[in-house]
């Protein structure tokens, strides 16, 4: 009798089941999809419903022809690709492709890869999810209507080469939006006055000015301010009241995605990207033995709080026996969801507190122990006693005047004797370098010692880091869970934003796409009209709405925006963007902003009877200047045609050089290139009896991609970056950084049979 077969998502898994089922049972996986709407069409039957056209995915035939031959004397087919909607997806082209008659396929959601969660999958199989799926295929649709229909507008009227996505677009426009409120900001000048003050017994301490009159107060000059602190150098000070309370302080619930993201993004400094990385390996084995991997986490992609009332009540034993019965409640800690139609899955937590992190150190990677220290404390914590603080608030008078000051001590630290949220720690933080008060009591008279005002100037709101950009993106309702990794990566790889010194900026070409598409797209780039799409989304998977009204609702108005956004959307390439600058040169023009073959540029509109042009810059309001040109020479460098003095300028991608023989040579290079015209990598061409190197190029839409320095002798190309690493499994001279939606960035081996893969390491910040 032929054997049940299991087929999960990711080839790493494999180890960690045989490890369980034994051979009860045959595994194989699909590597991720096999599937999925054709590359180079839309793939979509508008009329026909909004028929998606599936293919089988190019280069994944292998993969097809051996899931079909394990598949072949199986009756009974267990499909386990991850516990989400592009699980299921998966699941569902799996069974497509592998239907036959008297076959029975099963549906099994591997919550955690361990003993339990393994025989209770296999235990309690369910039907393939059929409104899980279409809320799946409708967000596929959703974006591949957007995307293909958006994208061309692009192109034509600003450059080739870009997206326009139906998500990440709205993410640019948050960054932009934010942008334009820092540019137009005018910063406030306010004054503070702190008073020197001395009771019956040292130390002296301070306090702030608040009230006049019992209101409170703003100095909002240097005059005022003086003259207030003439009015309080009369005053006699004496406390007023002193308000002692102690408040109780609750521990957060255990991750969900976007928490964790957030929280390994501020503490760890990884990526969204990374840590997303790093999870997957935690959740799906780590060899604690040889030949022995435990997966040590949940599932890590889930908008849930909840947890198994068994894996509450473990934490709370092991509280019990590590931490003292004063930490340990009486019954388990249990938090709402919000989202009902993500409750199938747990909060992220290890899979057994017993497996702590000082006894699995030498086992990960500092990467892998970081993110699992995280995960299991946070976990932990959630089942521990409230913290007890003291707070104390002391109000001096001062004549009319109101002066204030407090401080906070711990008296019980309850779960924060292992867990605190950085926002917590900072205020620990600022706790710890409070004046320590001296004993005072109401109506004491105190001595005034000085008084010090001080100016002040009001602060824009900052930009958005990785961390407070998921967060923004989670309150909005933007995305879910597996996507915002893949939102971060690809807004910057596009380059409509940058992030410098871990904050994102939009750039030029960002600021032009977002205009563009808000004036023209009123709905779909709203982003309130993205948050309630992602709800109907909910509403597709939780049975309250077809999937395919939902499409026919969104895309009546949109198909008619996309109409006239042929016709009125403006050209940068031609027109370009109004500036509201007149031409220095003929006075009678205006500058607008266009777009060439070497990016952004200023133009009179009066051309061709002016042909005034320069490249521009921006001051901190957002304000045009243009750019005078001037040439340097670059020193030692000579044009590789015509031997003529090779000058260094300005281009979309930075500086570059060009034969100062233009125009009757036109030959340009990287300025960091060498004689083969490329920026070299330090990776060796793998073809063999090639002596090239693989070189930094573009293509002819200005696309970045990694090609040998002897083409057309040799025609070596790829779009993922080489990176002069070896690989050690196989031995491969170079590895990949490949990017994709569901694993971010991380190293890939590319030879063949080696499935190599990494998460990128990141140096150490002081």
């Amino acid at each position: 009798m032929s054997k049940p077969l299991i087929i999960v998502e990711s080839p790493t898994k494999i180890k960690t089941l045989k490890k369980i089922v034994g051979d009860k049972f045959n595994i194989t996986a699909t590597s991720g999809h096999i599937q999925d709407l054709p590359p180079k069409e839309i793939g979509i039957d508008i009329e026909d419903g909004f028929k998606a056209k599936y293919q089988n995915i190019k280069g994944k035939a292998n993969i097809i022809k051996t899931l079909k031959a394990a598949a072949a004397n199986a009756s009974e087919i267990y499909l386990a690709p991850d516990p989400d909607r592009e699980g299921e997806a998966i699941a569902y082209h799996t069974a497509e492709i592998l239907k036959k008659k008297g076959r029975i396929f099963h549906r099994i959601l591997f919550h955690e890869l361990t003993l339990k969660g393994i025989n209770e999958a296999l235990s309690n199989p369910l039907t393939l999810n059929i409104d899980k799926y279409n809320a799946q295929q409708a967000r596929r649709i959703l974006d591949r209507l957007v995307g293909y229909q958006v994208s061309p507008l692009l192109w034509r009227k600003i450059q080739g080469g870009l997206s326009a996505g139906r998500v990440q677009s709205v993410a640019v426009r948050i960054i932009c939006e934010r942008e334009r409120i820092i540019q137009a900001f005018i910063p406030e000048e306010y004054w503070s006055i702190t008073a020197d003050l001395l009771g019956d017994v040292p130390p002296p301490f301070q306090a702030k000015l608040t009230k006049k009159d019992g209101k409170k107060i703003k100095i909002s000059d240097q005059e005022t301010a003086m003259a207030t602190t003439r009015e309080l150098e009369a005053q006699e000070y004496r406390v007023e009241k002193i308000n002692k309370r102690t408040t109780k302080r609750n521990p957060l619930p255990p991750f969900i995605t976007s928490k964790l993201q957030q929280e390994a993004i501020n503490r760890l400094k990884f990526t969204a990207s990374k840590t997303m990385l790093v999870a997957q390996q935690l959740y799906e084995g780590i060899e604690l033995e040889p030949g022995e991997p435990v997966g040590l986490i949940t599932y890590m992609r889930t908008d849930s709080t909840r947890i198994a009332d068994d894996a509450a009540k473990e934490a709370i034993e092991y509280i019990g026996s590590n931490f003292g019965k004063e930490y340990t409640i009486s019954s388990p800690r249990f938090f709402k969801n919000k989202n009902k139609v993500q409750d199938a899955h747990e909060a992220i937590r290890p899979t057994s507190v017993y497996n702590t992190p000082e006894k699995l150190a030498p086992y990960l990677d500092k990467s892998q122990l970081d993110l699992y220290t995280l995960i299991w404390k946070r976990f932990l914590a959630s089942q521990m006693q409230e913290a007890l603080i003291d707070q104390n608030t002391i109000s001096i008078k001062a004549g009319a005047y109101t002066l204030s000051l407090s401080g906070s001590t711990v008296r019980f630290p309850g779960f924060m004797a292992l867990y605190m949220s950085i926002e917590t720690e900072k205020e620990k933080e600022e706790d710890s370098g409070k004046q320590v008060l001296p004993d005072l009591k109401e109506g004491m008279l105190l001595s005034m010692l000085k008084l010090d005002p001080k100016q002040h100037f009001t602060l824009p709101p900052p930009r958005f880091s990785e961390a407070s950009l998921v967060k923004e993106l989670e309150e909005n309702g933007i995305g879910r869970p597996s996507t915002y990794a893949s939102i971060l990566s690809t807004i910057r790889s596009k380059g409509y934003v940058e992030l410098l010194n871990k904050y994102f900026r939009p750039s030029e070409l960002g600021f032009i796409v977002n205009d563009l598409l808000v004036s023209n797209f009123s709905d779909v780039f709203d982003i309130a009209f993205t948050a309630r799409m992602e709800n109907n989304l909910d509403r597709v998977e939780s049975s309250e709405i077809e999937y395919q009204k939902l499409l026919t609702d969104f895309y009546s108005p949109f198909a008619q925006e996309v109409e006239k956004a042929k016709d009125n959307m403006v050209s940068v390439k031609g027109v370009g963007l109004q500036t509201g600058q007149h031409c220095p040169v003929c006075e009678k023009g205006e500058l607008h902003i266009k777009i060439g073959k070497n990016g952004t540029f200023i133009a009179c509109n009066a051309y061709p009877e002016c042909t005034y042009s320069r490249n521009y810059e921006r001051d901190e309001k957002g304000m045009i200047h243009s750019i005078e040109p001037s040439f340097e020479l670059a020193e030692g460098k000579v044009c590789s045609k015509c031997g003529k003095p090779m000058l260094i300028k300005q281009g979309r991608y930075g500086e570059f050089l060009a034969c100062s023989g233009y125009p009757d040579c036109k030959n340009t290079q990287s300025a960091h290139a060498d004689t083969n015209g490329g920026a070299a990598l330090g990776v060796p061409c793998p073809e063999t009896d090639c002596q090239g190197d693989i070189m930094e190029k573009q293509s002819k839409r200005g696309k970045v991609f990694y090609g040998c320095s002897k083409y057309p002798d040799c025609t070596f190309a790829s779009w993922d970056k080489p990176v002069p690493q070896a690989c050690p499994q196989c031995g491969a001279p170079f590895l990949v950084e490949k990017t994709t939606k569901r694993e971010g960035t991380f190293l890939k081996c590319i030879a063949e049979g080696c499935e190599y893969k990494a998460a990128i390491a990141e140096k150490d910040e002081d």
